[in-house]
């Protein structure tokens, strides 16, 4: 079998091993980033889903709105629950967390439920924003 080969060898399909460690939700998007050629493996671009990943390797790659750098501790044997596939894997630089303000305009914040502005509403919040033309 291909996995027995893979595994006898060290190593394992990167395309593979990004979907076993949950990275990525299918082995489709992660076949599909590799080729693209935006991911690195020790530093070198490959764009073949074949190439075999080993213990000790790192690879980077976007995902969303931050850069990826992790490094390969065991290929997997199977796609199980996230906290066993986190032990495939040591994340050199986790994303931070966001503040507060970064994601979002900082401005009149209205309630929950509190339903569609009103024309007296909307030009009260112009007025704040200084939107007045």
């Amino acid at each position: 079998m291909a996995d027995e080969d893979e595994l006898a060898g060290g190593g394992q399909r990167i395309d593979r091993w990004l979907w076993y460690t949950r990275l990525l939700k299918s082995r489709t998007l992660a076949a599909t980033l590799v080729t693209s050629g935006k991911l690195r493996l020790n530093g070198e671009r490959t764009a073949k889903a074949s190439r075999l990943v080993r213990p000790n390797d790192v690879l980077t790659f976007p995902l969303g709105s931050h850069i990826r750098v992790i490094k390969v501790l065991k290929p997997g044997m199977r796609r199980g629950p996230a906290p066993e596939a986190q032990t495939l894997y040591e994340d050199l630089d986790p994303p931070r967390p966001r503040a507060e303000s970064e994601g979002r305009k900082s401005g009149p914040v209205r309630e929950a439920g509190s339903g569609r502005p009103t024309k007296k509403d909307r030009r009260q919040t112009d007025a704040l924003r200084g939107d007045d033309e």
